[in-house]
């Protein structure tokens, strides 16, 4: 893991988006009145003319970026998490899942490490949210070269994804030319004493919990589920026979998340107990994303003491 190279999934989707829409001219993009924040900015600079700023209307913009999709273009449509999940709900439901469009949902800003944004902006329900919709896969990416792949990856698929980003900067986890397939996470060392399954900004402090047991003779391995849904249902199985304890750590509640998609594999094809880390059932409060993790539980600080319980 490369810690001194940290940069936000967010700036990693701006950047690669521009990119892509160089050699897909089908490529479109959709922003609500958030442009600089979500990155898509970038794009709107090299390419105006495929670039559509919605204002504050995040159910609108869904819903024409169905419209661009039944003409055969490919909307990548941004917005704070929040509002693209949230708000926006319904639009995505009936306009965009229910007849299978070829719409990008790309979310930033997702979970408490938003930061000083505050609860009303943390949002800890989208994963939740999207998951139980039929259709649509759902992502979560950990580092700029993962990110970089899903941007471009998900233009290559005819249906609706929902691509959970984030605010903090993150350490660069792969390598280049790391390879990764849709649907299949990612197992980070070989351990048998635990495994910890992450997602998003949380497979980062998973890593540095395993790198500071391994100094304690522990040897956990690590789990990168950056597809949700569909979830990778034989990595996590051979995990459960595998390692001593599972332990699920996400920036969301772990309700209806990872954590619980998680123990809906285990308890169908593996029992096995399952300590879910997460906000749990309760909403963020406003201050800096590290001070937050802290608080919240949500760091390699709490899962090692999980492990060491």
């Amino acid at each position: 893991m490369q810690k001194e190279q940290k940069i936000a999934t967010r700036d990693s989707y701006g950047n690669k988006l521009a990119e892509i829409g160089e050699k897909n001219k089908k490529i479109v993009v959709l922003d609500a009145d958030l442009s600089g924040a979500t990155k898509t900015s970038i794009f709107a600079k090299k390419f105006p003319e495929r670039f559509f700023d919605m204002g504050i209307a995040e159910q609108d913009m869904l819903g024409t970026a169905a419209g661009f999709a039944t003409c055969g273009e490919i909307p990548y449509v941004s917005t704070f998490a929040v509002f693209a999940a949230g708000r926006a709900y319904d639009q995505i439901r009936n306009s965009i899942c229910y007849p299978k469009l070829n719409v990008k949902i790309c979310a930033t800003h997702a979970g408490i490490t938003v930061g000083e944004d505050g609860a009303t902006h943390q949002m800890l329900e989208d994963i939740s949210l999207m998951r139980t919709l039929p259709n649509i896969i759902v992502m979560s990416t950990s580092d700029d070269i993962q990110t970089k792949w899903a941007v471009e990856e998900i233009s290559k698929i005819n249906g609706p994804v929902y691509l959970r980003l984030g605010r903090m900067a993150v350490s660069t986890i792969y390598e280049q030319g790391q390879k990764f397939e849709i649907g299949k996470g990612i197992q980070i060392g070989e351990g048998t004493d635990a495994t910890v399954i992450a997602t998003g900004p949380m497979v980062e402090q998973a890593i540095l919990a395993q790198e500071e047991l391994k100094e304690k003779g522990i040897n956990i391995r690590v789990i990168d589920i950056h597809t949700i849904k569909p979830i990778d249902k034989e990595i996590i199985v051979k995990a459960a026979k595998e390692t001593k304890k599972i332990i699920t750590i996400e920036d969301h509640s772990i309700i209806g998340g990872l954590g619980s998609a998680v123990c809906e594999v285990l308890s169908e094809e593996n029992p096995v107990k399952v300590t879910r880390l997460g906000m749990k059932d309760c909403f963020g409060k406003s201050g800096k994303a590290e001070e937050l993790l802290k608080y919240f539980g949500l760091n390699k600080e709490k899962i090692i003491e999980e492990i060491l319980k």
